[in-house]
């Protein structure tokens, strides 16, 4: 092949690598989002319109607890068909530090559900990242929810505690001794 036939086809090729460039998945995620908890759960989530096959999403939002609290979240997309809608790959809580706890996916397909329940989350700022993509042309969404409850209390007795139980204790002893030796040692 000569030098001009073999630059053509070179600047043909790279002229289509360049092209298909603009075919890449587009990255659709919404602005960062805040968690409204004031009633105890908030709803969120994002609803995508249509021409976004192939495209990709990593929505964040956040919360912020003010006090030790257990936590149960939830996220689903429905599509009347698997290879319509969208697919959720991740729905993962985060702090400052990074991934604290990957959620369970439950159901994948046509529906896709994911759900994480925490008994004990410490106060702090928090967010729940959802990630995935869009496999069709067609409009899809996934609704999530957050329920935020006060962790349960364990009361753990002081140590003085224990030593007035152990003198009650010495105290009700000495007083069965005292009856057993009144009366001639039967109780």
């Amino acid at each position: 092949m000569n030098v001009a036939k073999h630059l053509a086809v070179v600047l043909a090729l790279s002229g289509a690598a360049l092209m298909t460039h603009g075919a890449w998945a587009a990255d659709i995620s919404q602005p960062v989002e805040t968690i409204d908890l004031s009633g105890g759960t908030g709803f969120f989530g994002h609803q995508i319109t249509g021409a976004n096959k192939g495209n990709t999403f990593a929505d964040i939002y956040t919360f912020t607890l003010t006090g030790a609290s257990k936590i149960s979240a939830d996220t689903y997309s429905h599509s009347g068909n698997p290879k319509n809608g969208l697919d959720i790959l991740n729905f993962g809580l985060y702090d400052a530090g990074g991934l604290l706890l990957k959620a369970t996916q439950l159901s994948t397909g046509a529906t896709d559900q994911w759900q994480l329940d925490l008994d004990s989350l410490a106060a702090g700022s928090y967010y729940l990242q959802v990630s995935g993509s869009v496999l069709a042309n067609a409009a899809g969404r996934y609704s999530s929810s957050l329920t935020v409850t006060p962790a349960p209390v364990t009361v753990v007795p002081e140590p003085g505690t224990y030593g007035m139980m152990l003198g009650g204790l010495a105290v009700m002893g000495a007083a069965l001794g005292r009856r057993r030796r009144r009366d001639g040692g039967a109780v």
